[in-house]
């Protein structure tokens, strides 16, 4: 499956939890991995990973787009080679 980038297209915006989460799984899925494989790999629970995926806010997601916000920077993602 070819990358957001390779198909013209713009890297997500991350503006808040759902954003992020849809990120998150639009990338996982191009990778070819379940959430079971992704969460083993990062080493975080499968239910923790559904509810980022899901966009739940969680209070790590809420503390960084807020010190973001604070700074005047935006989080972007895009798929990277390393």
């Amino acid at each position: 499956m070819s990358t957001r980038k390779a198909q013209g297209e713009r890297p997500f915006r991350v503006y808040d939890g759902s954003s992020l989460g849809t990120a998150i799984k639009h990338y996982r899925r191009q990778a070819g991995l379940t959430q079971e494989q992704l969460a083993e790999q990062a080493g975080i629970s499968r239910s923790y990973l559904s509810r980022l995926e899901h966009g739940h806010q969680t209070e790590q997601v809420k503390h960084i787009l807020a010190l973001l916000r604070q700074l005047g920077v935006r989080m972007t993602l895009e798929h990277a080679d390393w």
